[in-house]
């Protein structure tokens, strides 16, 4: 299983990004998505997740900034992530749990990582 994730890039504060990450490869089902961050000399920290029946968790930090979604048929999760502020730079990564055929446990995959940089 490959997650490619993109958009990333440079923005300034107040403005906004869209990330992206599309799972590809042997899936059957994908239990779960989500997104992470991680600053410079700072662990990597969950920002937002997505479970396949719906439910949604936010970070303190982002809830009525960000938004989590996922389009089920492009196996693909989305972060909408509006009114930046310097303190969301960071690389951000997608995890997904995904159960694959013929596979009797879930397993969890990342991908490369995209960054994200708030300055004027």
């Amino acid at each position: 299983v490959q997650l490619q994730a993109s958009g990333g890039g440079l923005v300034q504060p107040g403005g906004s990004l869209r990330l992206s990450c599309a799972a590809s490869g042997s899936i059957f089902r994908i239990n779960a998505m989500y997104w992470y961050r991680q600053a410079p000399g700072k662990q990597r920290e969950l920002v937002a997740g997505i479970i396949s029946d719906g439910r949604i968790n936010y970070a303190n930090s982002v809830k009525g900034r960000f938004t989590i979604s996922r389009d089920n048929v492009q196996n693909t999760v989305y972060l909408q992530m509006n009114i930046l502020t310097p303190e969301d730079t960071a690389v951000y990564y997608c995890n997904a749990n995904v159960r694959s055929p013929g596979v009797s446990a879930n397993r969890n995959y990342w991908g490369q990582g995209t960054q994200v940089t708030v300055s004027s």
